[in-house]
């Protein structure tokens, strides 16, 4: 192929059309006409040799030529689109959005110091926060969305890692539980009647994988889907919860929790800052991975101040 004479215009309809996988939805996300669309898959046909969507009843497919296309295009466009960012971040002035993908207990743990950062530095400023989604349903597509992320030591391709902050986990029981501080003896923690917390994209709560491989079963009662939920539950009724403590501190007065140090101890939790590669040299992407080491890390530190 001629690159001199290749058109780039049509690599961001080819983009569009892999995505869509229609020619109306793809002409409206790149802002062509119908016809122009129709003309552009044409001519991306001609280009690449494959038909690229195919009528299987009543709805177009992609061939598998263009589903292995998706993930190497994806990448060359947001590496030309990196050609085109400035050199330099005005923090103070910029209206940019950022779209953060986080689990529960980091939005309650990162987010209030993160914005008083951001709110004093950069007022005109927007995080977006989306839920936290595991590795295996991150798809390509979702991950160009994605400005950081937040997560346990899970691998997401196209992705930097760097530790933000560690924890322990604890159980988390109401004021005036019954059995209080008993539950830190084994026979009395396995008779507990527990919340498990099995996050979108698992099916087990990790708590529960690592007790397992110990040949240690608890008496689930409740399963829900987040650490916020676990912790509410646990407020207004006899459950306990098996939760980072550092969330159990942050909720401990307004819920009217207590911590009880467990008698079996599963070790140092990790959270990492995960950002996209195609990113890494993104004053603005910069920027906010500074904001985000920096309130991740003033956890640790304000855990080792005496008193």
């Amino acid at each position: 192929m001629n690159l001199a004479g290749l058109d780039l215009n049509l690599l961001v309809a080819l983009d569009a059309l892999l995505l869509e996988a229609n020619v109306s939805r793809a002409a409206m996300r790149v802002g062509l006409s119908q016809p122009a669309a129709s003309h552009a898959l044409a001519r991306l046909r001609d280009s690449l040799g494959d038909p690229l969507l195919v009528r299987v009843g009543a709805r177009m497919e992609l061939t598998p030529r263009a589903q292995a296309l998706r993930g190497p295009l994806a990448q060359v466009l947001d590496q030309v689109r990196g050609l085109f960012i400035p050199d330099d971040f005005e923090a103070a002035s910029s209206e940019r959005r950022f779209r953060l993908m986080m689990p529960d207990l980091a939005v309650e743990l990162l987010v209030p110091p993160l914005m008083e950062k951001v709110t004093r530095l950069a007022p005109n400023i927007r995080l977006d926060i989306v839920p936290w989604r595991s590795s295996a349903i991150f798809t390509a597509e979702f991950a160009r969305t994605i400005d950081l992320v937040i997560s346990i030591g899970n691998a997401f391709r196209g992705f930097h890692r760097q530790l933000l902050y560690t924890d322990r986990d604890a159980l988390a029981v109401r004021r005036g539980h019954p059995a209080g501080t008993r539950l830190a003896r084994r026979e009395v923690f396995l008779q507990a009647r527990h919340v498990a917390v099995i996050i979108r994209g698992q099916n087990i709560d990790l708590i529960d994988d690592w007790l397992r491989s110990k040949d240690i079963e608890r008496r689930i009662a409740l399963v829900v889907p987040g650490y916020i939920e676990a912790l509410h539950i646990v407020a207004r009724t006899d459950l306990v919860a098996f939760v980072p403590s550092r969330l159990i501190a942050a909720l401990a007065q307004p819920l009217s929790l207590k911590t009880v140090t467990p008698p079996l101890d599963p070790g140092i939790d990790e959270q990492f800052m995960f950002t996209p590669t195609r990113a890494q040299f993104d004053p603005g992407s910069i920027w906010l991975r500074k904001l985000m080491l920096e309130t991740g890390h003033g956890l640790d530190r304000s855990k080792r101040r005496p008193g």
